[in-house]
């Protein structure tokens, strides 16, 4: 096996796993939209959620991780659209934005008391 090869491989494997670990992100995700959307009492539209933003970002003890930012669409009364954003650091709810909420999910250095909404 030369190296290009051995590259091309590399390059393969890595692309596997990207795909794979953006299943499980976008699947944690959806999950947290439609429970944010239960909690509110709004319709979450069209069960999926949508990649909108991914790119490299640290988490609180510095380790590098990938950010992905999903948009996703809710109904408040089943005759319109409103759009709506989840951010996941990892496989970690960051951030969730339904209208005119904003979850702050709190990190693992934060009390589960310090848990606000913001309106």
């Amino acid at each position: 096996m030369d190296l290009y090869e051995l590259l091309a491989l590399i390059l393969l494997l890595g692309g596997v796993w990207l795909w794979l670990d953006s299943l499980k992100t976008r699947e944690i995700g959806m999950q947290a939209a439609q429970q944010a959307c239960a909690e509110e009492g709004l319709q979450f539209l069209d069960e999926t959620v949508v990649i909108s933003s991914f790119r490299p970002a640290r988490d609180d003890e510095g380790r590098l991780q990938l950010r992905r930012i999903y948009s996703f669409e809710y109904s408040d009364t089943g005759d319109n659209r409103r759009s709506g954003s989840v951010s996941m650091l990892g496989h970690r709810v960051e951030m969730l934005h339904v209208r005119p909420n904003l979850y702050v999910v709190p990190s693992a250095t934060q009390s589960p008391n310090s848990h606000d909404t913001f309106h």
